[in-house]
């Protein structure tokens, strides 16, 4: 079904002119919700509580249409990693079943303060690990392209809300590529900022070296004017950039580039041949991402193969850290504090062993055990250490390039949306589906993944961008301007 409105601009002038208001939409996209529960996108919808917040937001613009907030008519969505005061997080698992947040992820508060409607919490998988949302225990989510394949993940919940028109936009969150990924296989935008440019505050971790919240949306204007109300700094993250930021809307319109810093015209733009050579590139996929390229170039921009020797080491190191960094960080789950005890232990020992064996999913026990193997006596050195050490090879190597670059471009996925259930026997070739979008993780770069067109299949393909550190606006004002490209 082809969306009513795609981007806030067009909900704003629809409403000025009287045409809408929020009520009707909110109403307009539950109506969707319940037409698209097949796809079992959403894990708690808030209909209620989002039609209350619509009616007081009308109100509030009929009696002075200058005193609502930069997000008045924007519904959005939440995975189910983001905490909101009062309503249930559970990250797909069942060891925090019935869990109810105590306050409010930072972003969320933002959403809210610019009168943004939230309509409810979407699936995803366990604790954000998987490229599927197939490992949740709600059960798999489907592609409103096909529902026979995967939307992607582990931000598949919020990129199939989306894509189903459920919703205007959706946070979700990006340890290496969750919302870029599923945004190529659902054919929206996805946009991972810089690490630390939004606060991670009420986001449940994951790899907290790694994780990043980020957005889901029909535009790359509305990606700019979502970042602009929830990045910056956050004094319960000390993570967060201090800097504010740029005004990241300024140089983006729906209709592209405008004018301004941002909107350079002309761009050196590097792509690495090891990538667009790789074997695990899909025939279709590398059609589309070169005739992709030759319109760049027809556009006037410069695009070329640049040498990076570290492709094939980004997902082992990057899988030995992350996990690593899971196994320390879902040691909180214990059955003790909150979420699920079980009911059959004969002492303490019984408590902790039981309640994650029956709480925890078989792909969250595999990166629990693997990355606590990686951490202990005898192998830190050996696996995590080492690790680290190639995560900082990535991260000079890709510094280089961008004295050189203004944009480094690879295919968002090597394959396009496979059948759900295919990979479920092998987790490796479900690892490596990460291939190209891991890098922008490990060196905390700013990266989009925006649609350029259909595979031979039928299903939606996309193409990355990372950008240097801090230079969302430029990413983000190229990004926005790529509609016009010749064709």
């Amino acid at each position: 079904m082809k969306p009513k409105f795609t981007s806030l601009s067009q909900i704003k002038a629809a409403i000025r002119a009287g045409q809408t208001n929020c009520s009707l939409l909110v109403e307009q996209y539950l109506s969707r919700i319940a037409a698209s529960q097949e796809l079992n996108i959403y894990v708690e919808v808030f209909a209620e509580e989002a039609l209350n917040r619509a009616r007081q937001l009308d109100e509030k613009y009929q009696k002075d249409p200058s005193s609502v907030g930069k997000l008045f008519g924007m519904v959005v969505s939440i995975k189910d990693v983001i905490c909101y005061e009062g309503h249930q997080v559970t990250a797909g698992s069942k060891i925090l079943a019935g869990f109810t947040s105590l306050f409010s992820a930072t972003v969320v508060e933002r959403l809210l303060a610019e009168d943004a409607i939230i309509i409810g919490r979407v699936n995803c998988d366990e604790f954000a690990m998987g490229s599927t949302t197939e490992n949740s225990c709600y059960g798999p989510t489907r592609n409103a392209a096909d529902p026979s394949r995967v939307p992607g993940g582990s931000s598949g919940g919020s990129a199939v809300s989306v894509q189903a028109d459920t919703c205007l936009v959706s946070l979700g969150s990006d340890t290496g590529g969750s919302v870029r990924q599923p945004a190529s296989f659902c054919g929206v935008v996805g946009f991972k900022p810089t690490y630390g440019r939004i606060s991670r505050y009420g986001l449940l971790a994951y790899a907290s070296s790694f994780d990043q919240i980020g957005i889901l949306a029909h535009s790359v204007e509305d990606v700019a004017t979502t970042l602009e109300v929830i990045a910056g700094p956050d004094e319960f993250d000390a993570t967060c950039a201090q800097s504010r930021g740029d005004t990241f809307s300024k140089g983006v319109t729906s209709k592209g580039v405008t004018s301004g810093k941002s909107a350079k015209k002309q761009v050196r733009i590097a792509c690495f041949d090891t990538a667009l050579r790789h074997p695990s590139l899909d025939a279709g996929v590398k059609k589309l991402t070169f005739d992709f390229i030759e319109k760049l170039k027809a556009a006037g921009h410069e695009v070329e193969p640049v040498e990076f020797e570290y492709l094939d080491y980004i997902i082992p190191a990057y899988y030995v850290l992350t996990t690593a960094e899971a196994s320390s960080n879902l040691s909180r789950y214990d059955g003790i504090r909150f979420g699920h005890r079980t009911a059959e232990a004969d002492d303490i020992h019984e408590v902790y062993k039981k309640s994650r064996t029956e709480g925890f999913g078989t792909e969250v026990k595999r990166r629990i055990m693997l990355g606590t193997f990686v951490l202990s006596a005898g192998y830190y050195d050996a696996y995590y250490a080492k690790a680290q050490q190639v995560r900082r090879l990535i991260h000079d190597r890709t510094r280089e390039i961008f004295k050189d670059y203004d944009f480094i471009l690879m295919p968002a996925s090597p394959i396009p949306a496979w059948e759900i259930g295919k990979m479920a026997d092998d987790p490796v070739a479900m690892y490596l589906a990460d291939i190209f979008t891991v890098q922008a993780n490990m060196c905390g770069l700013p990266a989009i993944s925006i649609p350029i067109g259909k595979h031979a299949s039928g299903l939606p393909i996309g193409v990355q961008f990372m950008a240097a550190k801090f230079d969302e606006a430029a990413l983000l004002a190229f990004s926005g301007g790529l509609s016009p490209l010749p064709h």
